[in-house]
């Protein structure tokens, strides 16, 4: 994969020689899923957070088809073990609003749909109800324990990469963290 520039400025690469592995050519592509993370060729976190929406939504209508008819407690402990996850989020550092705001919205509506509370009740009145962190809670914490887990981490390159000033990931910290 090649990735794009950052600016319209650097220089584009418009003969980039076939690459071989073994004899076997290198396919290019745009994109590429590794350890379940969507990487794109411009590093844009779009799809990986669509890829996360989509998950979202099927898991919780599975849950909310099969436990229709266990307790509230239940329901909040399934949703949280099932629908809090969000694999890879805290590698998100470059994403639309857009793709963040459906992901939040589909975040408030599966618990919704699996307590069968009405479409537009509050959201933020529901979780504290129930107990249950919303979604600026959730990237919250899920950042700040990447970032503290890089920190602590016996790599080098880790801890210099989670203590650089104009990290991608120190910034998207500061901006969760940030009271507005």
């Amino acid at each position: 994969m090649f990735f794009k520039p950052e600016s319209p400025h650097h220089k584009r690469y418009t003969n980039v020689p076939h690459l071989t592995l073994f004899g076997t050519p290198l396919k290019r592509v745009e994109t590429f899923k590794y350890l379940g993370h969507w990487v794109t060729e411009d590093l844009n976190d779009n799809q990986d957070i669509e890829r996360e929406r989509r998950s979202l939504a099927v898991r919780c209508n599975m849950l909310a088809r099969r436990f229709a008819k266990c307790t509230d407690e239940a329901k909040i402990t399934l949703f949280k073990a099932y629908c809090q996850s969000f694999y890879t989020c805290s590698l998100w550092v470059d994403f639309t609003q857009r793709a963040y705001s459906d992901l939040r919205v589909q975040y408030n509506n599966a618990f919704r749909v699996l307590m069968g509370l009405p479409r537009f009740c509050s959201a933020s009145a529901m979780f504290a109800e129930a107990h249950v962190d919303g979604f600026a809670a959730i990237m919250r914490k899920r950042c700040a324990a990447h970032l503290r887990r890089m920190r602590d981490s016996p790599n080098s390159i880790l801890r210099a990469l989670a203590d650089r000033w104009d990290s991608p990931m120190l910034a998207r910290w500061i901006r969760l963290h940030a009271v507005r």
